[in-house]
């Protein structure tokens, strides 16, 4: 019953849709998107003067320290005036590669403070990935840390390291010490002001389809930001929250950053690598009672069993999933073992969140949909000639850009935008709508499979064989078939206690033939220990059909 009476008196989605204001959102800013704003001052400066908690930090040991909106500001001055010290400029591009700990939002702010662009590079990230990034961003200068500093000495970028040190370890030859030099720099830096159109990050999409593309996010995303913490987080102030996603990425940079300093509100990081253990033991700790994160992490908590996390029933007031499509087995564990609403949201990183069952508005919440356009955003259905399709009408998901006055993604950084066409932008996946009005997810264009005639997205057949007690993780895609054109192919890794064989697979394949249909079961199974995914945690499916591809012009070949 956790938060039920204010549950009850959320406002409808109809009332938010037809209420939406961007005037009123781009009012409660302190700086203004035409005249002059800083992000930093959004989402710092504004919220200081009352010593309120900014930052909630658990170190790698568990030791729990806290730091308010003055600290940050303190912390980000100086970083600033280092910054600027090395000839960093409003409009250049300074890269982040540290573990989740209080200097790396000090960061992110510092770079904002001096009207410079941020650039998130994942702490899992080799030198080829690193490279690609440096270059596509021009970056000067390179936040990081010991345990990242020898992958760059292998870029062949050059890039200005300030390096993070640990204790009394020294700063390697040529670069900076960082905390030495915060030590003696000013605690003041007046802000840089810029417009609404100039950029505060830049991004790369994860690599699910191929070579990732620089994404510019410009200042004017931040009412974007607002919104979809307001309306679909639902994050109050007295709320403690914790987005588990890395700020390494697009969702844990925007909203366990940006998203709820933004609003005044605390966010929450852990140095520690996320796990099952560590999950219990810090909502307990702190007392988490809102969470976001990526169905891959909420499923790593499935396969941990429900007994540790026992003492979390009744603590969460709402769950937030982004990132890959939901399953419905995801959804009835949280409300079996831990009475938590756990909500489907979609996004990219082109566009932060667009779609959503949101927590804070009141509306019909169907498993399986990805729920309703955020106000502010009209989303339609297209079919490969750029018509608008209706309910159960498989399309492409697309962006009406001329009416979705949040809409803040314009174009790839530098590069042409196919995607972009005729006042859409297109998003690449294949979705429906119900009569309700809400998006069903089938897949990404590629992904969907093509079988006797059948449309088939391996979404549902993997939340199929997720629903199996034996299956963990599950990946589908299909395969050429001579006579069928295509046959659905599952990749299954198995929890713990069972035992690959074929048998299992047999009943594998019934327990899809019996939930889905005849046409849509996976006739061929692999039984995996793991899942090729980008450092993000998505599942790769491109991945598993080139090997399929690659393995069949092998046989071919050898077949000549």
């Amino acid at each position: 019953m956790h938060g039920l009476k204010a549950r009850d008196e959320r406002p409808s989605y109809q009332q938010a849709v037809s209420g939406f204001s961007l005037n009123a959102l781009t009012r409660q800013l302190s700086g203004d998107l035409e005249q002059g704003i800083n992000a930093c001052v959004e989402c710092c400066d504004r919220h200081c003067g009352e010593q309120r908690t900014a930052l909630r930090w658990i170190a790698a040991d568990g030791h729990l320290a806290t730091f308010t909106f003055e600290d940050l500001k303190d912390m980000a001055s100086r970083i600033a005036n280092v910054l600027q010290a090395q000839g960093i400029r409003p409009g250049d591009t300074v890269a982040g590669m540290l573990p989740r700990t209080p200097i790396l939002i000090a960061s992110i702010l510092a770079t904002w403070r001096l009207g410079a662009v941020y650039q998130p590079l994942f702490t899992a990230f080799g030198p080829l990935a690193i490279g690609q990034r440096l270059k596509t961003g021009a970056t000067r200068v390179l936040i990081t840390n010991g345990a990242n500093r020898a992958k760059v000495s292998d870029v062949d970028v050059p890039v200005q390291v300030l390096f993070v040190t640990n204790g009394d370890d020294g700063a390697p030859e040529g670069d900076i010490d960082l905390r030495q030099a915060m030590a003696s720099a000013p605690a003041e830096f007046d802000p840089v002001f810029r417009r609404g159109d100039d950029l505060m990050m830049l991004m790369s999409t994860s690599g699910t389809t191929g070579t990732p593309k620089g994404v510019p996010v410009p200042i004017r995303a931040l009412p974007s930001f607002e919104a979809y913490m307001r309306h679909a987080v639902d994050l109050r102030e007295q709320d403690v929250f914790w987005n588990v996603a890395d700020p390494g990425w697009a969702y844990g940079l925007y909203y366990s950053v940006t998203g709820p300093l933004l609003l005044g509100c605390a966010t929450t990081f852990t140095e520690a690598a996320f796990n099952a253990k560590q999950f219990s033991e810090v909502a307990q700790q702190i007392g988490v009672t809102n969470v976001a994160g990526s169905p891959t992490a909420f499923r790593l908590l499935m396969a941990a069993g429900h007994e540790s996390f026992e003492p979390l029933k009744g603590q969460l007031r709402v769950v937030s999933s982004a990132g890959e499509p939901l399953n419905p087995e995801v959804i009835r564990w949280f409300d079996t073992h831990l009475s938590a609403p756990i909500h489907d949201h979609y996004g990219q990183t082109e566009l932060g969140m667009v779609v959503n069952n949101h927590h804070g508005l009141a509306h019909s919440v169907r498993p399986g949909s990805a729920g309703y356009a955020m106000p502010g955003y009209r989303v339609a259905i297209l079919d490969d000639d750029g018509r608008e399709l209706g309910p159960n009408q498989p399309g492409i998901l697309a962006i009406d850009m001329k009416n979705s006055p949040l809409l803040w993604f314009h174009g790839y950084y530098r590069q042409d935008t196919p995607s972009i066409a005729n006042g859409f932008y297109r998003t690449g996946d294949t979705v429906e709508f119900e009569a309700d009005g809400s998006v069903s997810f089938i897949g990404r264009a590629d992904d969907v499979i093509t079988s006797s005639g059948y449309r088939i997205g391996p979404f549902e057949v993997e939340s199929a064989l997720i629903e199996h007690p034996a299956v963990v993780e599950a990946a589908v895609i299909g395969v050429p078939d001579p006579e069928r054109t295509e046959i659905v192919k599952a990749f299954v890794v198995l929890g713990r206690g069972f035992k690959a064989g074929v048998e299992l697979a047999e009943e594998l394949r019934q327990h899809v033939r019996k939930a889905l249909s005849a046409h849509a079961y996976p006739r061929l199974i692999d039984f995996v220990d793991e899942l090729p995914k980008t450092p993000s945690g998505k599942v790769q499916r491109f991945m598993l059909r080139k090997a399929e591809i690659d393995k069949l012009g092998k046989k071919e070949g050898s077949a000549a």
